[in-house]
């Protein structure tokens, strides 16, 4: 638009629509985005979690760097001060095989500690509350008073009675074999006990790699303990007793350790291969939940009456997945984004409300400005300036939108409207006619500024405004003369 061609229209001129805009009429997928938090970061328990969440220990783990310390320093001297000269005096294949079994240690010890045992996730309010609703109505009410209702449950496993108890802190009925840990405060599926020199507990999904683990380290100490009295003896037979143990001392301390944890880690393989194959677990054997002294008929339901297929199904059968899905990621509660009620597109709910409302002013303004001047005045009372084309109740040039008023959506443009500019400037020229309804021809019509006199659309659009112009003085005429009628 040339410059000073439409004054009163350059604040009413379209702006670029702004596509991130924080109007509440913006699309909901335009929002930033919060960055998901996993399940392990919000986790009820007293855990620790590392690697995030791929690793999951206990919180006192203290003993569990004591074990790390003892395995890895004795077989590190073992390593450093004995193999090397057993390998020249008895045979290569020691160093190897004491490689193996080490390496088969560090292995089981870290797939237990950093494994899941069996956690049991906790219910959510809402079945906390339809449970606790479960147990009123199968309690009753009683008119004496309150009494709690129980707490248990009854289940029958292959023909022996089995109570489910509650747990009061997972609002669950744990699962039979079920147990909660007070050190990690969790119920742990199948739990056998917890285990502060592996630093977890020991449940269903990790308790093979405890037996392999107390297995396996119970033949490397014992390997260990004999070829570090084979090295002493060889030793001493060359340079007598004393003189052995002065140039080898690392192996002295080797042989002390070694013989004081033999007997503890020996005992407790043996201990679990005995749970293995009656399948049974550490906590179900110290309360005696199947032992004879309760009576003939209780027996261990679990047992499948051989040993080897209960060893087959505790150390080969499969590993049940994790309950907790601890990597998981929370499900945010997104609010429904509100359907337009007048079918508006897509297009119009992302344009911003300061474009709206400029579109709107003007549009009402140009309807306006059209229709006072193409209305003769019936007094002679001189024109309105055009600062004074104010109507109440609609919004001027220079006001700003109260409102926002819904309906179609008027698409923006990088060029100005040039109508409604056409308009204004044609009708300018008319508000400065005399009050006698004298009308120019179109050839007598001055041009809007801008545009050439000659030219064709000039024509156009002045013919148009003054046949408005016209139609309105001729209805007034034939009013004014029914009126001198309808007096005489």
């Amino acid at each position: 638009m040339p410059p000073g061609g439409g004054g009163p229209m350059k604040d009413c001129e379209y702006s670029q629509i702004s596509t991130h805009s924080s109007s509440p009429m913006e699309s909901p997928h335009k929002k930033k985005k919060i960055a998901a938090r996993r399940k392990w970061e919000v986790f009820p328990g007293r855990n620790k979690f590392f690697c995030n969440g791929r690793i999951m220990m206990a919180r006192q783990t203290g003993v569990f760097y004591l074990t790390l310390i003892l395995i890895l320093v004795t077989s590190g001297l073992f390593f450093a001060f004995d193999c090397p000269y057993l390998a020249v005096k008895i045979t290569p294949a020691i160093p190897v095989v004491g490689g193996i079994l080490f390496f088969f240690v560090m292995g089981t010890l870290l797939r237990t500690s950093f494994s899941d045992p069996g956690v049991l996730p906790r219910a959510t309010p809402d079945e906390a509350a339809d449970l606790e609703r479960q147990i009123d109505i199968a309690n009753g009410t009683s008119s004496g008073g309150y009494r709690p209702p129980p707490r248990t449950k009854e289940v029958i496993i292959n023909g022996q009675t089995v109570k489910l108890k509650y747990c009061f802190t997972c609002k669950i009925f744990r699962p039979p074999r079920a147990s909660h840990c007070s050190l990690c405060d969790n119920c742990v599926e199948r739990f056998d006990h917890h285990c502060p020199w592996v630093g977890n507990c020991v449940g269903k999904r990790n308790y093979r790699f405890f037996y392999m683990f107390i297995l396996s380290l119970s033949f490397l100490t014992v390997f260990i303990f004999a070829f570090v009295i084979t090295h002493v003896i060889l030793r001493s037979q060359q340079a007598g007793f004393l003189n052995a143990l002065k140039d080898s001392p690392a192996s002295v301390l080797e042989a002390v350790v070694c013989f004081f944890s033999v007997w503890s880690i020996v005992g407790l393989s043996g201990f679990h291969t005995y749970l293995i194959s009656s399948n049974q677990t550490t906590n179900e054997d110290i309360k005696g939940s199947w032992s004879n002294k309760r009576g003939k008929e209780n027996y261990n339901p679990y047992s499948y009456g051989n040993i080897f297929t209960n060893c087959c199904v505790a150390l080969c059968g499969p590993i049940s997945p994790s309950l907790i899905d601890r990597r998981g990621y929370i499900q945010p509660d997104t609010p429904r984004p509100a359907a337009p009620s007048n079918g508006m597109a897509a297009y119009g709910a992302t344009q911003s409300q300061s474009d709206t409302c400029d579109q709107d002013q003007c549009i009402q303004s140009t309807k306006f400005v059209l229709q006072a001047a193409a209305t003769p005045l019936l007094q002679s009372e001189p024109s309105l300036a055009s600062d004074e084309l104010h109507l109440p109740g609609k919004p001027g040039l220079g006001t700003p939108c109260a409102s926002l008023t819904l309906g179609q959506p008027t698409p923006p443009s990088s060029m100005p409207n040039l109508a409604a500019e056409a308009a204004l400037t044609d009708i300018l020229p008319l508000k400065e006619e005399h009050v006698g309804h004298q009308f120019l021809t179109p050839e007598e019509a001055p041009s809007p500024p801008g545009i050439l006199a000659g030219s064709p659309l000039a024509h156009s659009r002045t013919m148009h405004v003054l046949g408005l112009a016209s139609q309105d003085s001729l209805h007034e005429d034939s009013v004014r003369g029914l009126v001198k009628l309808s007096s005489v």
